[in-house]
Formats: structure tokens, sequence, C-alpha cells
């Protein structure tokens, strides 16, 4: 075990040292990124488009180029997906990563070229392991498998050389074979599209392999542990694997998770590490088990600017570079990148917690919010929320939803929270009394309308499985789909109501 560390540990300094050098240079390291970005796709057709070439300052850039959003581009992604070269980035792009970051019937397809693969998710990836063998130097999970849990991949019906899938699905195809031998189970069924077939087989191979780190989303492993744990009879996790020390988690918060893990997870030796590894590119990590905010990833190919959100919506949205955010600061996440993503908004929003280095947390999402009344209440509130009520009445949470109650003759409004509960509460109006006044605490534009014109918030509880059963009906049971947390109109919960009974 040491031995492997040990030479893991040499082959690891040199990537270590340069991680070293961007968190003492981060705005040098950022200006060669953005202009080593241009240089290189200045013939292409959107280079062309722009002028790359004569751009020589970020101010010009950001004057030249606007900011965009999907469908300010998606006839680019069309032509690619068509087989049609050097429109955004100047490379044959024979991948598209499937967004899924909504449940909306229109999906994203979003470029993953050669570049963004080698230098951004798998060097993110390659990190996580460099940086978690420094802090843990006698760590053992290198001498066991992983379980990682990814979604389903898809032949493109408009170009057999094009296929598509979510963008853990590309991960495991593009993998190296040797890679793929410390995973379990085999890529064949990690790919497989019936997500219930898939957990089935997971199940049935993993419960007999050594398994000592996880790496997926919170919430679609949950299904996984608890599956694992009725076909052993097991109590906890780590009497199946006894090995198991650590868990890679991302894509949503893990704050209503949190205790169900410590529960099932129970040894003192599991670590978890927190990742930022979207479709659009690989962000951020955490390399610190104490803070548990992440590192932004300055050298990855990727060039970020940063849209505080009272800008969000106007016709000429103001951006900061990385030298004038500051912390405690909501901004929408605006990325250029070596895909070919140019000044594109990917939709979430994030907070800084500190500025040397430069480390973050996720917020939210620019559309996943509750503003109908002025209240602005974004995920982070409403999950810090959520745990705090959970943790004061033993309640776990499997999902949650929540949209506001819009105003009627005479009546006031208020938010209405459709939660799965794994644990219900006691009392479920105690539970409501709890998360009420913790967002109020939280936020102090929904503590002032709570005052004004709103009601606390009404908590109706969904049957087992009920989220589950939304998304599959919507095909879109497993892989990286992800319910909305908060909505700004009534439409999913309505739908999820509808089903309830």
């Amino acid at each position: 075990m040491a031995f492997i560390n040990t030479i893991l540990g040499l082959f690891t300094q040199k990537r270590l040292t340069q991680i070293d050098y961007f968190k003492t240079n981060p705005l040098k390291v950022q200006r060669e990124c953005l202009q080593e970005l241009l240089s290189r796709a200045a013939d292409t057709e959107y280079g062309r488009k722009y002028g790359f070439r004569s751009i020589l300052t970020t101010e010009q850039y950001k004057e030249r180029l606007p900011v965009v959003h999907y469908e300010d581009i998606s006839g680019y992604m069309r032509r690619m997906m068509e087989g049609e070269n050097n429109l955004l980035w100047p490379a044959e792009i024979k991948w598209f990563a499937k967004s899924s970051g909504t449940t909306d019937a229109k999906s994203k397809f979003i470029p993953v070229s050669p570049s963004s693969l080698e230098d951004c998710h798998f060097r993110g990836g390659k990190d996580v392991i460099a940086i978690f063998n420094r802090l843990y130097p006698d760590a053992g999970i290198f001498s066991g498998k992983t379980l990682a849990l990814g979604g389903s991949s898809e032949v493109s019906k408009t170009n057999n050389n094009c296929q598509y899938g979510d963008l853990s699905a590309i991960l495991i195809s593009n993998t190296p074979f040797w890679v793929n031998r410390m995973k379990t189970p085999e890529a064949s069924i990690m790919l497989m599209n019936n997500w219930e077939e898939k957990i089935e087989k997971i199940c049935e191979i993993t419960i007999k392999e050594d398994v000592r780190c996880l790496a997926g989303v919170p919430s679609w492993f949950l299904t996984v542990i608890n599956k694992i744990l009725e076909k052993t009879g097991k109590s906890n996790l780590h009497e199946v694997w006894p090995n198991l020390e650590l868990f890679i988690h991302g894509g949503i918060s893990f704050t209503p998770y949190r205790e169900q893990y410590n529960r099932l997870l129970p040894d003192p030796k599991m670590k978890y590490m927190e990742t930022y590894n979207a479709s659009e590119g690989f962000f951020g990590l955490q390399d610190d088990p104490n803070d548990s905010s992440m590192l932004l990833m300055l050298d990855y190919g990727v060039y970020y600017e940063f849209m505080p959100t009272s800008e969000l919506g106007k016709t000429n949205p103001r951006t900061v570079l990385l030298e004038d955010v500051k912390t405690g600061v909501n901004y929408a996440l605006i990325i250029s990148t070596n895909s070919g993503l140019w000044r594109y908004m990917i939709g979430d929003t994030i907070q800084f917690t500190s500025t040397k280095p430069y480390k973050f947390k996720i917020t939210g999402r620019t559309k996943l919010f509750i503003n109908a009344f002025g209240e602005e209440v974004i995920i982070d509130n409403a999950t810090e929320a959520l745990n705090f009520a959970c943790r004061e009445t033993g309640a776990d949470v499997y999902e949650f939803t929540a949209a506001p109650i819009f105003m009627g003759e005479g009546k006031r409004g208020a938010h209405e929270w459709l939660i799965e509960f794994k644990n219900p509460p006691a009392d479920i109006e105690q539970f409501a009394e709890l998360l009420d006044n913790q967002i109020q605490k939280l936020n102090s534009d929904y503590e002032a309308k709570r005052m004004l014109s709103l009601e606390r918030l009404h908590i109706q509880i969904a049957r087992p499985n009920l989220f589950n059963d939304w998304l599959k009906e919507k095909g879109k049971l497993g892989g990286q789909h992800k319910v909305p947390r908060l909505w700004n109109d009534r439409t999913h919960i309505d739908e999820l109501l509808s089903m309830n009974h």
C-alpha cells in the first residue's frame, strides 16, 4: 500500500507543483489561458467573425464578444453534430455531452473536444487523485476498486461518427483500458441504457469486489447503497466493503444527504471530496478536508468571467474578471473553453469564500430559484435550511422540490415544498416551522416578505418513489438527470402533485 502511494506521489509531484503555481499566480495563468484559446481558435468560423487575432486585452475581448446562452449557439452545435468542423474550435469533435441540468424536454448538446477531454476533464480526475494522495499518503484506495456511477451513451441519429450521452458516459467511453481495470463493474454495464436493470447488475457484481472508492451524484448513489444493503442484509456499507474510505461526489449539494451518509458509512476513516465537473468543463475540486469550498482550477483551458446576479436579464450585462471578484457575492459563471464555448453562461451561480487562493461554493442555478414575491430564495438557502430542520428532528430527505403558491383574491402567497422523506419527522408542522424560520435567518428578503405578504411555507409529503417515477415518465431516470429543487413557477410541482395520489 505504502509502495503504491509513494510511486504515485513521485508521478504526481510535477503536477502538484503546477497547481501550487497557479494558486500563487492566478491572474497571470488566466491571462495566458485566454491568449492561448484565442490563438488556437483564430481561424475558426467564430474566430474570424469576431477577429480573434486582433484581440490583445481582456477588455477588448469583453467588448467584442457577447455573453451567450445555449440558444444563441445551438445552430453551431447542430452543424457540428452533422459533421462540420472548424466552427467554434479547430478540431474534429465527435463527442457531445447531453446536458441534464434541468428536466426540460429540450436537451442541450455540449461539444467535448479532444483538448477538453485530456486537458480539462481527465486532468481534473487525475488532480483529485494527486491531491488526495498528498492529503492522505497512507490511504489504501489505490489497492482496490472504484465504483463510479455514470449515465448511458447513445449514438446520434444525425451522424454515425457523432456520439452523445451523459458526460460520465463519455468519460467512461474514452478512459484508457488500464484505468478501467481499476474500476467496477466493466464499462459495458455502466453504459447500459436501462437504469433499473443497470442498478441490479451493478449491485450483483460489486458486492463481491473490494470497493474502496465511490464516485458520483449523492442522491443516485443512495439508490445503489440501499439496494446493496437490502440484498446483503447488512446495516451499513462498511460491512459489505470494509476497505471503503473515499466518496468523490458532485452534481448536487451534499448538505441534505450528509447525515444519511454518516449513518450508512459510519467508519471514521471515511473521507469525502467534492468536485465540480459539468458537461461544459471541470471547474473545481475540494483540496482541504476542513474546508467544504472548492479550489477554482485555473489551468484546464477554461477562462473565467463572473456576472453579478444583479446583472442577469440586462441587455448588456456587466461581468468582472478574477481580480475583481469579492467574497460573499453571488455570481453567474461565464466561461470560454477549449471546446469552443465563448463567453458562455452555463447557468450555475457561485460565491467565493476566498481569493487567496480562489475558492468557491456553488450556490444554485440562474434559473432555479424562487423569486415570485421578491424573496430571491436560492438553492443554497434551501439546502442549508433543510439540513437544519432534518438535524433538529432526526428526519432524512430523499428528494424535494419547491415552488410558489401565488396570491389569490384575499389570500397571501407562500412557498410549497414537496418532500420525499426516507425517515419522516414525527411532527411535520414542527418541521415546517423550523424550515421556514431557518430560511428567514439565511435570507433577509424572504424574512421581509414573510412579514408583509407571505404565509409560512407549506409542506406536502411525497409518496415513496414519486420523484423517480416522474423522471422515468420523462425518460430521464438515472445518470446525471436531476430534479429541479427550486422553480419560479408551478409547472414541475403540479405535475408531481398530480402523480402523488
